[in-house]
């Protein structure tokens, strides 16, 4: 009996001070966890903070480069900047070398001693393919007179292809509320374009021609989102885990590449850099624009590795919409109250998007964790 009781005696205690030790932990996670919790949100908002500055100062500056006229070029009079190749060449060049050092700083200890097998590079290069040609043709469109709110704003919309390529080819299904969604950004986009200053006279939000190159570019930046897919699932199928900054190296580098054949073959390499040459003011403003490029896309990737795409998302979706605002009031573009309701209802479409998105993000989130719990309990 006295055997049965100090046996039981010494579970008890071994339990208790086991419960103790648990107690203790679950104190010191729970420390951990504030902590962890502060240093998140101090992360988040520095990542906000980079994307927005970067992004909105782009926005100013890519305004600027593309419907830039100067009035020192020699032997002519007011001359239009109208060498969009030879930005894409600075551009892709600046992000080339922004990647590469990036992809050097970031590498372990193991990966420097035994280098990781090169990712496809079809893939790499049909992705920047399609990507500088979504850039150019956006560039395109403003210089053809789109106004930046417009394109913006139709930039916004990329989902609509994305949705109608999949209804055709995959016979996928959406709800009503993303149908909704689509249609908002569509119609407030339209409604804007459609809009003229009172009097008929005032400055047009939108060309003919303008609205080719910015529909186009949108076909393009869904060949690049399949593309981008694509070669994640092929990397992961070897092994090979993407890092951004490799993503950011090797897509630029194609980019480069594509952006100085184009620029060789139309002049624009030559004749944007003697545009520079007798306009400093307009190499000024690409220099900036294509520094901002690269520490946004820096940004990017930084917040995509600390946090997950869909912050990403959220974060420069919403950015969009502050670019559009900023550029009305500060480039003085003129509204009418139909363009004004135009704004509206696609802000509407897009904050929605993004709410139902992080709305399924968190679901998704939630059911890991019960998963998790519920394989714990057994």
């Amino acid at each position: 009996e006295n055997r049965t009781y100090d046996s039981t005696h010494d579970s008890s205690s071994i339990e208790e001070e086991e419960e103790e030790e648990i107690l203790a932990l679950i104190e010191e996670g729970r420390k951990l966890a504030v902590f962890d919790k502060d240093n998140n949100t101090l992360n988040l908002l520095f990542c906000c903070a980079g994307i927005y500055t970067a992004y909105l100062i782009y926005g100013t500056l890519q305004e600027d480069v593309f419907t830039y006229n100067s009035d020192n070029i020699t032997g002519a009079g007011s001359v239009a900047f109208t060498y969009i190749w030879f930005v894409q060449v600075v551009e892709a060049f600046t992000n080339t070398i922004t990647g590469y050092i990036g992809l050097q700083m970031t590498k372990t200890k193991e990966e420097r001693n035994k280098p990781k097998p090169k990712p496809n590079q079809k893939f790499f290069f049909l992705s920047g393919f399609s990507q500088v040609l979504s850039k150019a043709l956006t560039s395109l469109s403003l210089n053809s007179g789109l106004s930046f709110p417009l394109a913006t704003m139709a930039k916004s919309g990329k989902m609509a292809p994305v949705m109608a390529g999949q209804l055709v080819l995959s016979g996928a299904r959406y709800n009503m509320r993303e149908y909704a969604q689509v249609s908002a950004i569509i119609a407030g986009t339209a409604l804007l374009g459609l809009s003229k200053a009172k009097g008929g006279n005032g400055m047009a939000h939108s060309s003919t021609l303008g609205v080719v190159f910015i529909l186009a570019s949108l076909v393009m930046d869904g060949i690049t989102g399949g593309l981008q897919k694509r070669l994640k699932v092929e990397s992961q199928d070897v092994g090979h885990s993407l890092k951004g900054y490799e993503f950011m190296f090797y897509t630029n580098m194609y980019m480069f590449w594509v952006a100085l054949s184009v620029a060789n073959l139309n002049g624009d390499l030559v004749n944007g850099f003697i545009y520079c040459l007798e306009d400093s003011h307009i190499c000024m403003l690409i220099l900036k624009f294509c520094v901002c490029s690269a520490v946004g896309q820096s940004f990017i990737f930084y917040t995509i590795a600390s946090f997950d795409p869909l912050v990403c998302s959220t974060i420069t979706t919403t950015r969009k919409i502050v670019s559009v605002f900023v550029s009305i009031f500060y480039k003085g573009h003129v509204m009418t109250n139909q363009a004004w309701f135009g704004v509206f209802l696609a802000c509407l479409g897009i904050l929605s998007e993004v709410q139902d998105k992080v709305g399924t993000g968190r679901g998704k989130n939630l059911g890991e964790l019960k998963k998790i719990k519920g394989s714990s309990l057994h």
